[in-house]
């Protein structure tokens, strides 16, 4: 019989995650590192419901042993080559037949399974809990252009706790903010790998978290993550205007100039039309950096009014002229002398 364990028993085990449900639900969102194993394709999966709604349970279930019947074998093999020492996570969406099914099987097999109970929706629910699980927050302020991704690597370099939003994101946060990464992630993902992220830290440090608007691209940070945010105070990244152009030039200095364009045009209405052609004629022109300092009028008044609504502890920390590891630290030394609150469960 396959052990039954609920998400967070069964999130501590290390044997390789089989997600039953369809390709389709999969690319919604999954479990961090689990594996597509579909029981049925999207397609089947479609054939099954409508016969469960149109003819009952018992023509669906011999619709579905219809359909998976010939695959059986494959299923063995495949789950022999994904997992060698023989052990094996499986879970569908709420701990059903898919994943009851798939157990049955396996373990006729000979490989040991370990169901998630509730399934995909219990792991859900999971994290919802673990990201409103309070933990010490310190917040990586600064202008865009300041380098608070570059400095929030630095900080994991030297022992530091941080959670990299626009990392887990893959988007830097701005009209700009995708250029040269890989495509997003579903917010359902993102919430998901939030939540995973969250577990791993430690609630007795502090977490650096770079300061973020609730949306970053199309991923928007859950409540229970952004409203602790929002409250904890800021140590701000303070640079030169031409340090702030070098670091950007850097990052966005291979882009392809109609992409760069085309994310000037996105914010035309904001940095007014004059503004806005004479940035895109610079970007054609092979000149970045004037093009730069037009869309940081933008930018940086945006990052003011944001600031001034917190209504928090802001700490200039000044880095000019410093090397990442120096400046590094000069945070590390600011964060000491801070007096953290302690962290507060949100209201459920």
């Amino acid at each position: 019989m396959p052990t039954i364990l609920d998400a967070t028993e069964f999130l501590q085990r290390t044997a390789v995650i089989l997600d039953t449900r369809s390709p389709g639900e999969f690319a919604a969102g999954h479990i961090p590192g689990a594996v597509s194993f579909p029981l049925f394709t999207d397609d089947e999966r479609a054939q099954v419901g409508t016969c469960y709604k149109r003819q009952g349970q018992a023509m669906a279930i011999e619709l579905g042993l219809e359909l998976i019947g010939p695959k059986m074998v494959g299923f063995v093999r495949q789950a022999k080559q994904l997992a060698p020492d023989k052990q094996v996570r499986v879970h569908c969406w709420r701990g059903g037949m898919r994943s009851s099914s798939m157990a049955w099987l396996l373990e006729t097999a000979g490989l040991h399974v370990e169901l998630l109970k509730g399934g995909y929706k219990a792991f859900r629910q999971w994290g919802r809990t673990t990201l409103a699980v309070p933990k010490p927050i310190i917040t990586l302020g600064g202008m865009t252009g300041t380098g608070k991704t570059i400095l929030l690597h630095e900080l994991h370099r030297q022992g530091e706790q941080v959670l990299d939003l626009e990392g887990i994101a893959n988007h830097r946060g701005s009209s700009y903010g995708a250029l040269g990464l890989p495509p997003q992630p579903t917010q359902e993902q993102f919430g998901n790998d939030l939540a995973i992220a969250w577990h791993q830290l430690k609630p007795d440090q502090p977490i650096w978290i770079e300061a973020e608007s609730r949306r970053i691209g199309f991923c928007r940070v859950p409540d229970e993550l952004f409203l602790p945010m929002q409250a904890a105070p800021v140590l701000q990244v303070e640079r030169s205007l031409a340090e702030r152009l070098a670091i950007l030039d850097q990052v966005y200095g291979d882009s392809d100039p109609e992409e760069l364009v085309a994310a000037t045009e996105r914010i035309t209405k904001r940095l007014g039309g004059q503004h806005s052609k004479a940035a895109i004629a610079s970007i054609r022109q092979g000149n970045l950096k004037p093009a730069i300092e037009i869309a940081l009028t933008y930018y940086d008044k945006t990052y003011r009014y944001d600031l001034e609504k917190r209504g928090v502890l802001i700490t200039p920390v000044v880095v000019e002229g410093l090397s990442d590891p120096d400046a590094a630290e000069q945070l590390i030394a600011a964060a000491q002398r801070l007096s953290l609150p302690e962290p507060a469960a949100l209201p459920m």
